[in-house]
């Protein structure tokens, strides 16, 4: 790690079976191991959302060019990175469709239509979805072609609702960090330079590696009434006057789990904290011969219910490798616990544990 941390995290990522390159340039394969951490991810975060009164829903991946036009630094800051499609089969497009690199515009010409009164404010929703955007320095997790991620978009009647939502959702982000990453961040407001194209002002937690830099591990922007006045989202407020609505819109990815690498990893390998971890403990066998394997196995029986009992998700390795080469290559892949059992554990009633710290 400490001689070349770029080449450490490529190794961990493929070796622990979290991804691996696709085909296609710039793209990812998400293996079970790895999406396993983003259901763990997906599961949790998703419970403090909808803590917050968000819903769920899902808008089409395909965006018109003239949506993705109509809020002018909107489109200027995406730019260079969105895909387009061009035909539909073999016929060319009347208007060419890009492929969604975030869904403010195609959400918002919605909102408009659900929106007409005070009484519809505040609308929350939210979308697990995918993501294109055409980076030019892929990185596994990091910066990828194709990559997942939450998309949180609130429409209120006055910007102090919205200054309220925007701050509500970074200390959530912030305390999920570092509830189940284990990972300590800081939150604060980006620069006019490095805010969400088409925002007020952006916030974000950041955190920091194990290389000394900093990680951006989620956003939340104020977007003010820019959006609700290029696709004309307006409200009759209590007295009477229509008003344009105040916006915000937040979100985190799958870069989540290439910070989780990069904070706790060390020369072993993945290190994944228990609340996150797909396996949170490994059982081990070690055995002689097949007298041995058979008592072996009953005492574990007994060792997985009580694991069962506690909602601890767990493996017991059966395969012939030796227990030297099970140890290294559960290690590697970051399990939080591993038991081993063998005739003397059996014998004397006990466990051995080792933590993978």
């Amino acid at each position: 790690q400490s001689e070349d941390f770029a080449k450490w995290y490529n190794e961990v990522v493929l070796g622990a079976d979290l991804a691996e390159y696709s085909p296609i340039k710039g793209c990812m394969i998400i293996k079970p191991y790895g999406y396993a951490i983003w259901e763990n991810i997906q599961k949790n975060l998703d419970q403090e959302i909808k803590k917050l009164g968000v819903k769920n829903a899902y808008f089409p991946l395909f965006i018109p060019e003239g949506l993705l036009k109509k809020e002018e630094e909107h489109i200027k800051g995406f730019a260079p990175e969105v895909a387009w499609v061009t035909h539909g089969g073999q016929k060319k497009l009347e208007e060419r469709l890009a492929i969604r690199p975030t869904s403010e515009t195609i959400m918002y010409d919605t909102f408009k239509n659900w929106i007409h009164s005070y009484r519809d404010l505040p609308l929350k929703i939210n979308q697990w979805a995918n993501i294109v955007r055409w980076e030019m320095r892929p990185r596994l997790f990091l910066r990828t072609l194709e990559f997942l991620w939450q998309e949180g978009h609130t429409a209120h009647p006055t910007k102090k609702e919205a200054d309220e939502q925007t701050r509500e959702v970074l200390k959530m982000y912030h305390k999920f960090i570092e509830d189940y990453f284990a990972i300590y961040s800081i939150p604060g407001i980006k620069t006019e330079s490095e805010k969400f194209a088409g925002a007020l002002y952006t916030l974000s937690i950041e955190t920091l590696m194990l290389d000394g830099k900093a990680l951006q591990m989620g956003t939340s922007h104020n977007l003010g009434q820019n959006f609700s006045r290029a696709f004309k989202i307006k409200f009759l407020d209590k007295k009477g006057k229509q008003n344009y609505v105040w916006q915000t819109s937040w979100g985190v990815s799958t870069r989540l789990i290439g910070g989780l690498v990069m904070g706790h990893g060390d020369d072993k390998g993945l290190v994944l904290p228990p609340k996150l971890a797909p396996i949170q403990a490994i059982i081990i066998p070690i055995w002689t011969n097949n007298k041995e394997r058979i008592k072996i196995k009953q005492y574990i029986s007994k060792i997985e219910k009580v694991l069962l009992d506690k909602n601890i998700s767990f493996e017991t390795d059966w395969r012939r490798q030796t227990p030297g080469w099970k140890f290294n290559d559960w290690e590697f892949r970051g399990v939080p616990l591993r038991l081993e059992i063998g005739p003397k554990e059996v014998r004397e009633i006990k466990i051995t544990f080792v933590l993978r710290s």
